[in-house]
């Protein structure tokens, strides 16, 4: 594989229409996971991706599967539990700059993962582990899975990609900060976005943020900013790469995770670093133009059909 990458995926559940949710008569259910977000993405782009996970041995879990073996990626190593559900979470749009995520997924199958899950020669064979702070929050026995993660890929060279992805619902303060430090002591690639890099380092300057990350053994931070495109470090370099203009937002949720599949495919394409960003930028763009979490991921085709966008008349003859 070229990308493995280790957490939950969860059903969507979005009102028909924007508004409060008391208002709701309809919901769309959809998949949603930051980790299959960021490996349907890859598939998308021609790359190999495997996912790690539990589900429910249920429908839920059977639409997850669907999905996401439906989008190319290799779920060998997702495991089926009968006596759990699958996680659910309902989205709330009133508009691109207001959307609220309410959780229920409690004591649910991926909540229950452990090193057991873990198999090494998979992890040992892979060129990138990708994992997000989102994991090592859901319990105590993911965190010890991620770890584990992390010790196998040192073991056997395999470079360790780091999204933050704080949630702050999931987990205390202190507990959430300790934690996400230790992963980034251990990461080779960090991608925190400017407020996870004032929550874990006190300090929301993308550059402080990203010597910060070096300063702690990383080899390369990437700061996502948004509107204003990215910031990239290393301990010999550093650069701010544009970003892509959007003329409308249509949903936000899901551009950072489409930001990861930009910069790991630039990455594996043997891209440099300022264009592994770069396309990076243009995911993350293209992807809030699209309603859903993933369903804006591009595949080669439209990501330079984007790319050159600026060139194009407004219709196409």
């Amino acid at each position: 594989m070229d990308v493995i990458a280790i957490g939950e995926t969860m059903i969507s559940l979005t009102p028909g229409s924007r508004g409060l949710m008391r208002n709701a008569t309809s919901f769309i259910p959809k998949i949603a996971g930051a980790e299959t977000n960021t490996l349907i993405g890859l598939s998308r782009l021609g790359h190999q991706t495997g996912w790690v996970s539990q589900l429910g041995d249920d429908e839920l879990g059977a639409m997850v599967l669907k999905e996401v073996r439906g989008e190319g990626v290799d779920t060998t190593y997702v495991k089926l539990d009968s006596t759990k559900n699958t996680g659910v979470f309902f989205k709330e749009i009133a508009d691109s700059s207001d959307v609220r995520v309410f959780y229920y997924r409690k004591k649910s199958a991926a909540s229950f993962m452990n090193p057991e899950i873990l198999n090494e020669s998979y992890i040992a064979n892979a060129k990138y582990l990708f994992i997000s702070g989102i994991t090592p929050a859901i319990s105590k026995t993911c965190r010890k899975t991620i770890f584990r993660a992390i010790q196998i890929a040192q073991e056997n060279d395999v470079q360790i990609v780091f999204d933050p992805n704080v949630r702050r619902k999931l987990w205390e303060e202190k507990e959430a900060k300790e934690t996400l430090l230790q992963i980034i002591e251990q990461s080779d690639i960090i991608l925190p976005g400017k407020n996870e890099g004032k929550f874990i380092f006190g300090d929301e300057n993308c550059e402080q943020i990203g010597k910060a990350c070096i300063k702690l053994g990383t080899k390369l931070a990437v700061v996502k900013l948004g509107d204003q495109g990215a910031y990239f470090t290393t301990k010999n370099s550093e650069g701010y790469v544009p970003a892509y203009p959007v003329p409308k937002v249509i949903d936000p949720v899901g551009a950072g995770d489409a930001f990861a599949t930009g910069l790991l495919s630039g990455l594996l394409d043997k891209l440099s670093i300022k264009d592994a960003v770069d396309r990076a930028c243009l995911t993350g763009a293209i992807a809030t133009t699209f309603t859903g979490d993933y369903e804006g991921l591009p595949d080669r085709k439209l990501l330079q059909q984007y790319k050159k966008i600026e060139n194009r008349e407004d219709v196409e003859r």
